[in-house]
């Protein structure tokens, strides 16, 4: 006697609400997916394969690169690429065109970071090549004035002009400054313009136009800072290294001498480790710790000693990000990955949006690079992170990508 067939039903769902990997296959609702590749979920009915770029330019760098950011300079906009021999290129993104940005060992092999000067420049840190600039034709060493030094304040000055000797660096700005005289003797050099581009301290000269005055010596060191991240905040340059943030004078991105500009030693034991990145957004300079987040905001000038003063709040004591390029700005929030999920900072708020896809996190390779940004698919703004996974054993770079609630991913194929 033949087996009675089975009653089969079928159940047919156009509200397509992304992946849910964390729950069973059989447990997921209707709607969810339990691996969506490739494949956008846009909105009820309507769901898009992700194909590659169109027309899009094939520019090939001279080595493997370590890190790209993109930045507009005089009203261009360029992709700058670091390679892991220490070299820079960029690509002129109005013309696809390669450029030359630094040789060989100019730049250490990973743990760069660029930003945006204003629209003339990218400020460029180096976690052992130190601070340096780049304004689309010349790239200097900041090398700025870092201390001016009395060391003979002369006599009969009346009325004394200062000059620096020029910088060593093609592009470099020569510094300048003015000399305060107290019973006709050289008191203190303040600096008008710290320059930049300096490789060795300049000379000091001081001629005393008004009168006779001689014997005044004065010497000066430069300023030179490594550092892990670099951020542009309330028209400060602004460089963490270690758990210290160095802020620049107003309107300066060279000036750390000057009494407005100064730094601050992060002590308190919410920063368990060093400073993992500096990010500025949404009107505060966001500071990520591996398990931490402090945001400094309300920075102004005290009127009475002319020094920077801020405030320093933590956010969270416990849940940060130690992978600096796996932080970003969307909207309105801070979204950022971390070992063990995804989450958003919203205002003094941090909750995980990574829930549906958990268990694919100790599937990610966290020694390998991660990386993060934000990325325009079928005219929709979404938050993707770029990282190594392993599928069944097969590693291949993969990009969890989220937006209105949602995740699916994409993939560039084997690790490369």
């Amino acid at each position: 006697m033949a087996a009675v067939e089975q009653n089969k039903s079928y159940f047919v769902s156009k509200d397509f609400r992304g992946v849910n990997v964390k729950n069973n296959r059989t447990a997921i609702e209707q709607g969810e997916f339990a691996w969506l590749e490739n494949t956008q979920p846009i909105g009820y009915g309507n769901i898009k394969i992700v194909n590659a770029p169109q027309n899009v330019a094939n520019i090939a760098f001279a080595n493997t690169v370590t890190y790209m950011a993109s930045a507009n300079i005089n009203n261009t906009e360029y992709m700058f690429a670091f390679e892991e021999n220490g070299s820079a290129q960029y690509v002129d993104l109005s013309t696809n065109t390669l450029g030359n940005l630094a040789t060989a060992n100019t730049f250490s092999n990973a743990d760069v970071q660029i930003v945006q000067w204003k629209n003339d420049r990218i400020l460029i840190i180096d976690p052992a090549k130190g601070y340096k600039t780049w304004n689309g034709t010349n790239l200097n060493s900041i090398g700025s004035i870092g201390s001016v030094t009395i060391n003979n304040g002369g006599a009969n000055y009346v009325a004394p002009t200062v000059t620096f000797s020029g910088p060593g660096e093609t592009g470099g700005v020569t510094a300048t400054g003015e000399a305060i005289v107290l019973a006709n003797s050289i008191a203190e050099i303040v600096i008008t313009e710290a320059g930049y581009g300096y490789t060795s301290a300049p000379t000091v000269t001081i001629t005393d136009t008004g009168g006779n005055g001689s014997g005044a010596n004065v010497t000066c060191t430069l300023f030179s800072q490594n550092g892990s991240s670099v951020a542009t905040f309330s028209g400060r340059a602004w460089i963490a290294d270690g758990r210290t943030v160095y802020y620049s004078a107003p309107d300066t991105f060279n000036d750390f001498e000057s009494v407005a500009s100064g730094f601050i030693t992060l002590t308190d034991s919410t920063l368990r480790t060093d400073i993992a990145t500096i990010i500025a957004a949404n009107n505060f300079l966001y500071v990520f710790g591996e398990d931490s987040i402090n945001v400094f905001s309300d920075v102004r000038i005290n009127s009475t000693t002319g020094e920077t003063i801020f405030t320093n709040t933590n956010l969270s004591a416990s849940i940060g990000s130690g992978f600096k390029y796996a932080i970003f700005p969307y909207f309105r929030s801070m979204l950022f990955m971390n070992r063990y999920g995804v989450y958003a900072l919203v205002g003094a708020t941090t909750s995980k949006i990574s829930d549906d896809i958990d268990t694919i996190f100790p599937d990610i390779d966290f020694s390998q690079p991660i990386t993060s940004g934000q990325v325009l698919l079928n005219n929709i703004l979404c938050a993707c992170w770029t990282f190594t996974y392993n599928d069944n054993g097969t590693t291949k770079k993969v990009q969890a990508i989220f937006f209105d609630r949602k995740w699916f991913f994409t993939e560039q194929g084997p690790t490369i």
